[in-house]
């Protein structure tokens, strides 16, 4: 079943076009993953999928229904995001940073419940990063941040998880165990959207790929769209090199 369906859509902004005419599905269940050079618009493409960016055309349908069609808090139950690590001025615990993504959840002016709290220890313990339940969420470091910012993201329990190149600030072993998370995660039934500067973990989890360059989006499944020869089209780089680095016939 399409869950979402990008239609000869146009997206970025009202003088600075960014991409046009593209069109792929995501299919409830599977984990979709986007790859392309900085600056492409994997970000921008994410943003109108949210409905934080006005499309410029065409249109994004979420269970058929076109996403300008969606209220706010209507999407926050169906959608949960994971942006790139960031700061924040404000000396939340990782808890609270946390249980904040229950708020979708709550009645006006509610409070999480004793148990909200006690589902959020689980997902920090899932995560492995239960140790940090009581420490202040600035002074994580980036890779810490971005568990966390997964973990409050879990607990929307939405049925779509955007993720915006999660494993950009974690180590070599935290990203295995966010690979291994996202496989758990496709297995319960979740719908996942992660773009990605690595190949090898979209080898590793996608079900279907989506390149993004200036000409457009391709999509298909991982061994057909993780070729050296598309990869090296993709990033302007001899494919020779592709192989070389990646170290294995890709």
């Amino acid at each position: 079943m399409t869950l979402v369906q990008f239609a000869n859509t146009a997206i970025g902004y009202p003088q600075r076009p960014v991409l046009q005419q593209i069109s792929f599905n995501i299919e409830a269940g599977e984990v979709c993953c986007l790859l392309g050079a900085n600056g492409c618009g994997k970000t921008t493409l994410i943003r109108s999928l949210l409905g934080r960016l006005a499309l410029q055309g065409g249109n994004i349908l979420l269970q058929r229904r076109p996403i300008r069609d969606w209220r706010t808090h209507e999407l926050a139950k169906w959608m949960a995001y994971v942006p790139q690590a960031h700061d924040s001025p404000f000396a939340f615990s990782v808890l609270d940073m946390v249980l904040m993504g229950r708020s979708i959840h709550l009645k006006t002016f509610a409070s999480p419940s004793a148990k909200d709290q006690q589902q959020a220890l689980e997902l920090l313990e899932n995560m492995e990063i239960a140790h940090l339940a009581t420490r202040q969420y600035p002074s994580l470091s980036g890779g810490e941040r971005q568990l966390v910012l997964i973990t409050r993201a879990l607990i929307q329990q939405p049925k779509l998880l955007v993720m915006d190149e999660p494993a950009a600030s974690l180590d070599f072993g935290r990203q295995i165990t966010l690979l291994k998370k996202i496989r758990q995660l496709k297995s319960e039934g979740m719908t996942l959207l992660m773009s990605t500067h690595h190949p090898l973990h979209a080898r590793a989890i996608a079900d279907r790929v989506v390149l993004l360059s200036p000409l457009g989006a391709q999509q298909g499944s991982a061994a057909a769209m993780l070729t050296g020869q598309k990869l090296a089209a993709l990033y302007d780089v001899q494919e020779a090199d592709i192989r070389h680095h990646l170290g294995i016939e890709i």
